[in-house]
């Protein structure tokens, strides 16, 4: 059934769980990437996490739109970082807010391909961040767990004003114009 899966909205539990390893990449697994990918397609994401449609496996894919096509890491790790950078990062499944986040501005990920073949990866600025907020749905962590305390409530109750729009259909403020770090012409999941 490709293509049927629906992206997981803050307040899921499931976005709350760490991910379990994958131990048998196998034709399951290559079903579930074919699954996600017009999901992500379909929100206009640069990546989705496994735990975001519902399935608690720690593999995420991601296209960064630069003609190198779908990717996929599984198990992936950031084994080393470096630096400081400040950007404006959304998350489709925090869909019309985005929030200044700090994260490392370079990351060395490993993981594993479709094919089982390690995988190692020295990234900079948006795709550092792209495999940092990626690898936090692996591990339960959301966008918001990166603000300030003051600045999480805030965006807990703007949620809330969002997350009821979505559900009756209507689009407040927080959904005109691109989102950063959610769609293909700005950055994120």
């Amino acid at each position: 059934m490709a293509g049927t899966f629906e992206i997981r909205l803050m307040g899921d539990p499931v976005l709350r769980q760490r991910a379990a390893e994958i131990t048998d990449i196998d034709g399951r697994v290559a079903r579930m990437v074919d699954d996600m990918l017009p999901a992500m397609y379909e929100a206009e994401g640069i990546g989705l996490a496994a735990p975001q449609v519902g399935i608690q496996r720690r593999l995420f894919i991601f296209d960064l739109y630069e003609g190198d096509g779908p990717q996929t890491l599984i198990n992936p790790e950031i084994v080393e970082s470096d630096g400081e950078w400040t950007y404006t990062e959304g998350c489709l499944s925090v869909p019309g807010l985005t929030f200044e986040i700090v994260r490392p501005k370079e990351v060395h990920i490993v993981g594993r391909d479709l094919d089982g073949n390690e995988v190692s990866i020295e990234a900079d600025e948006l795709q550092a961040r792209l495999f940092q907020h990626e690898l936090d749905h692996l591990d339960g962590v959301l966008l918001v767990d990166h603000l300030e305390k003051a600045e999480r409530k805030e965006a807990l109750r703007e949620w809330r004003v969002q997350l009821a729009q979505l559900q009756s259909g209507t689009n407040g403020p927080a959904q005109s114009g691109p989102v950063p770090l959610v769609g293909r012409n700005a950055a994120g999941d």
